[in-house]
């Protein structure tokens, strides 16, 4: 469990990188063998992207890393739980483990509203570990749309007299 601590710690400092960036604070990283091998966070804004989570650039790099689609002996560590798109990508790219910090009810595929990383149907299922650092992954989450709650009233809206 100490890994899984200090694994998710370098997940937050991505997580961090996207919130320095304006994006959603959500950062991933994919361990083979006690070692990173690739890093990512949220980029949708800056790639204008919408399939940009960390998760599936974080996959890519992996990927890459190996010079092979098949991550099945990698975890991936990810603040938040994975969404429905994220946890397809995981399960396609056979990725053994899955370890999250904040768990997601309204919109998480590992077992918040659905759990896609162990439908058995889908030929391959994922280990999943959740909640680990889940405090820091919620309140990194909460501040950054707490600030964009804050801005978007800020802004003022012309009164019709």
């Amino acid at each position: 469990m100490n890994d899984d601590h200090y694994f998710m710690h370098q997940a937050l400092k991505q997580a961090q990188r996207a919130y320095q960036a304006d994006e959603v604070p959500i950062g991933a990283i994919i361990v083979r063998e006690d070692k990173i091998i690739a890093r990512a966070f949220n980029q949708v804004e800056m790639l204008r992207d919408a399939t940009a989570h960390a998760e599936i650039l974080v996959i890519t790099q992996a990927e890459a890393a190996l010079g092979d689609w098949r991550l099945n002996e990698c975890d991936l560590y990810v603040t938040k739980e994975p969404c429905p798109m994220c946890a397809g990508a995981v399960v396609l790219s056979r990725l053994r483990r899955v370890i999250f910090g904040c768990h997601d009810p309204r919109g998480g595929a590992a077992g918040g509203f659905i759990n896609l990383l162990q439908t058995p149907n889908l030929g391959h299922r994922c280990l999943i570990t959740g909640g680990v650092c889940e405090e820091e992954s919620r309140h990194l989450l909460q501040a950054f749309f707490g600030e964009k709650r804050a801005e978007r009233k800020s802004v003022s809206i012309p009164v019709k007299g």
